[in-house]
């Protein structure tokens, strides 16, 4: 997960509200306490942590209970929109025809930001397109050409041509038929006179639409020196922030970007090329927190599934047989790795924390799986309750797998119906709060 460390802080500190059995000053204040340490150990700017913490104390002290919410549900809200305001806004990159220039310091993971950048558009349904204008680093144009290749995306380079200007003048003619051109520019170790003036020239000829500074996520609170000193080059539409997953000063850069007048636009999430998310603040938060991300889970399953292959309203009341999870887990499988997804879903916060081992199911296991449930008569895939150990036995012998396969099964899915069973609520019903929050 992005940021899991700090995730699981917050995550943490809220549990102080939902167990605390009255809300007043003293519970305030130890939430706030957690929560400002989570965030200065995930290097966000000491101001801007005090800022917050000052209006989540005020305004939760001083501000009525909104009707239809207790005064638990009234502070969380107040904490999830006090860290969505240190985030500022997102950049928001269209859906239609466009240009696009990357720009950012050599190492940043400009390349492999822009590789992910293309399958982003693709996935949308658009046809895109890179040019690598980057001939000062050495492989460039091979990496850039190799990971276009995989996507079946169109590239346009020219090796061995240290005319950066002079390649892209030529490559916007050769794919000027595509949707969405991308432009990989030249990084260095710092914002030198010949970055700048190259840039200038690009910019020039290329008269971009979106110009996007990729930021690697560990570089901290320093990110808003060099988002200031890029805008005030070429000036910057939004920010791409890369490596998040890998780093545990990502709160730095995030919040840093903020300060400045840019925005971020996308974040890196890991190392496949399906791993760069539109960056929405509330969406992001809400993850952090453990809300999930309902939106996001829909739109990947657009993507990537038809529309009756995920019972998104099973999933969410928490219905559970063998056959359902089964089926769910066939078809999240389909969407990517079982983290990711489940991180999606409204799990992990207040109280309901999803075990590591929910998230180890391969392919493998998969099929494993499904060979026992074949054993399995209907009424026990309908209620596995009924499964003691005779009935083991004469499962493993009918299925060709050991009794421990079948227990592992069992144990699993035992796992994952405590694990939904946080969707239903209890006494905190997290799918009520996200729509109190209109999530």
């Amino acid at each position: 997960m992005v940021m899991e460390k700090l995730g699981n802080s917050l995550q943490d500190a809220l549990k102080k509200l939902v167990k605390s059995g009255r809300i007043d000053e003293h519970t305030v204040n130890e939430v706030v306490k957690d929560i400002q340490r989570a965030m200065l150990q995930a290097d966000v700017n000491v101001k801007l942590v005090m800022t917050m913490s000052n209006h989540i104390k005020e305004r939760a002290m001083k501000e009525d209970v909104p009707s239809g919410m207790n005064p638990r549900e009234h502070v969380i809200r107040i904490v999830y929109q006090e860290l969505i305001n240190i985030i500022g806004k997102g950049t928001d990159i269209p859906l239609k025809p466009q240009k696009i220039m990357m720009i950012g310091l050599q190492g940043s993971g400009k390349t492999t930001t822009t590789s992910k950048l293309a399958r982003y558009f693709q996935r949308k349904g658009l046809r895109p397109a890179v040019i690598c204008a980057d001939t000062f680093r050495p492989g460039a144009y091979q990496q850039l050409n190799t990971l276009c290749g995989k996507l079946n995306v169109t590239f346009y380079g020219e090796e061995g041509n240290p005319d950066a200007v002079g390649i892209v003048e030529r490559g916007l003619k050769e794919v000027e038929k595509y949707d969405v051109i991308i432009i990989d520019t030249a990084g260095r170790h710092s914002l030198e006179k010949d970055l700048i003036e190259e840039m200038e020239q690009i910019h020039a000829i290329a008269h971009p639409d979106y110009k996007l500074l990729v930021l690697d996520g560990a570089i901290g609170q320093q990110a808003s020196e060099q988002a200031r000193a890029f805008n005030d080059s070429i000036g910057i539409s939004g920010v791409v922030i890369s490596k998040l997953d890998g780093t545990a000063k990502g709160g730095g850069a995030i919040s840093a970007v903020s300060e400045t007048n840019s925005s971020i636009a996308f974040i890196g999430v890991g190392e496949t090329p399906e791993d760069l998310e539109k960056f929405e603040p509330d969406r992001f938060i809400s993850k952090l927190l453990g809300m999930g991300d309902i939106k996001g889970l829909i739109e990947k399953a657009q993507e990537n599934l038809k529309e009756e292959e995920l019972d998104m309203e099973a999933m969410m009341r928490g219905r559970f047989t063998l056959k359902d999870m089964y089926k769910q887990l066939e078809t999240l499988n389909k969407m990517g790795p079982m983290k990711q997804i489940m991180q999606m879903l409204p799990l992990g916060g207040m109280g309901v924390k999803v075990p590591e081992e929910a998230y180890q199911v391969t392919g493998e296991k998969l099929t494993r799986y499904r060979v026992v449930m074949d054993s399995m008569t209907e009424e026990e895939m309908l209620n596995p309750r009924l499964i003691g150990s005779a009935r083991i036995k004469r499962i493993s012998i009918g299925s060709g797998c050991s009794p421990e396969d079948v227990r592992e099964l069992l144990k699993y899915y035992k796992t994952m119906q405590n694990t939904m069973k946080g969707l239903r609520g209890g006494k905190f019903n997290m799918q009520k709060m996200m729509k109190k929050f209109g999530m």
